[in-house]
């Protein structure tokens, strides 16, 4: 029985209060992960809140039930076709452990990002980052499952799920993927060929050009020096870096400048850039009304202001649920929010921690769980 089965609208779970037996933990500060941020997100699309604070999805083909407290990250595991909870052993620990990257200090990251740049020190002790709403792709998602075949009707069928123009392509990716590339190992050992490799590959199918093929790498091969590029990067680079092209002379992104500005944010940021260039676009909750914007990628210093002085405005009645978190810090302690991206788990599985969503034409993808 697939383990997505055994998670029916409403899981009979028990709570970490009325059977804590049953559950093992895992040293995580909050400051680490907030499930709250993260399973909700754009990237995971299959866990559900069936109590207050507690999580329960599909992970390693096996039902999970997972919850916090200010330092611990607490799991309980559905086994066997009786979905009964059970504590985990110290190897289905380790499948969580990978699944949120938990061996990566986010609090070490963010202070080496600001110690080796200024402006990215400024910013982000002043702004949190980007709200976004995953409604329309949270919906798509558990509609969007994962097959082994490519069926005729397939392009027509993801037009009625609403992927528009995309349909085409990913349905010839698939296609590519399942008949010239030999299926889901050929994803799968992308995880372990280089960074050029895996890249270069997935230049190859159709639809996939280099902004793509890097969210690819960035978010579901284990590559997390990968940098996606389009005009918005384009413009901060040249605004806030200095940065312009010596390769080509391209007056935006194209193949050979997209290389040369990745480059440019790997030799700035380290083996981590694409995290450096993702973390800037964190969700913090904030009132519908109220416009937010990325830490670094946002091309319109008003609007960076007006962000922090919405902040203050918060209406009577919102600020419970939508009051602003404190600023990022930069340094040791206190510890940055939560990040989600990659985690090591198959390619069919959401690995990461970072909520932010790129456009991917790999149909096995994106959501955790499927």
């Amino acid at each position: 029985m697939p383990a997505r089965a055994l998670l029916p609208r409403r899981v009979g779970h028990r709570t970490l209060a009325s059977a804590p037996a049953l559950w093992a933990s895992i040293p995580c500060p909050l400051s680490e992960l907030r499930l709250d941020l993260v399973l909700p997100s754009g990237q995971s699309f299959r866990w559900r809140e069936q109590s207050p604070a507690h999580w329960s999805g599909v992970l390693a083909d096996q039902v999970w039930t997972l919850t916090q407290t200010e330092e611990q990250l607490h799991c309980t595991v559905y086994r066997g076709d009786k979905s009964q909870p059970g504590r985990p052993t110290p190897d289905e620990l380790e499948a969580v452990r990978k699944y949120f990257q938990l061996d990566v200090t986010l609090a070490q990251l963010y202070h080496h990002w600001g110690s080796v740049d200024s402006h990215f020190q400024e910013v982000a002790q002043k702004f949190q980052g980007e709200y976004r709403t995953w409604a329309g792709v949270r919906v798509l998602g558990h509609k969007l499952l994962l097959y082994d075949t490519v069926l005729p009707p397939v392009e027509a069928h993801l037009r009625k799920l609403g992927l528009g123009y995309r349909a085409r392509y990913v349905s010839a990716s698939a296609r590519a993927i399942l008949e010239e590339q030999g299926g889901l190992p050929w994803l799968q050992q992308l995880r372990e060929a280089s960074y050029e490799e895996a890249h270069k590959a997935l230049c190859t199918l159709p639809g996939v050009g280099t902004k793509v093929a890097d969210c690819i790498c960035l978010m579901a091969l284990d590559k997390p020096q990968a940098v996606p590029v389009d005009v918005h990067i384009w413009q901060i680079a040249q605004r806030d870096y200095s940065w312009h092209p010596t390769t080509s002379q391209a007056k935006g992104p194209s193949p050979q400048s997209n290389k040369e500005l990745g480059n440019f944010f790997r030799s700035l940021w380290g083996p981590y850039a694409g995290w450096a260039q993702a973390c800037t676009l964190l969700p913090t909750p904030t009132p519908p009304s109220y416009r937010c914007c990325s830490v670094l990628t946002c091309t319109n210093p008003t609007v960076l202001r007006s962000h922090q002085q919405s902040a203050e405005r918060v209406p009577k009645g919102w600020k419970s649920r939508w009051a602003p978190s404190p600023p990022f810090p930069t340094s040791l302690s206190p510890s940055p929010p939560s990040l989600m991206l990659g985690r090591g788990l198959p390619v069919t599985t959401s690995r990461a921690r970072h909520p932010q969503i790129k456009q991917s034409i790999c149909t096995t993808r994106w959501a955790g769980g499927y």
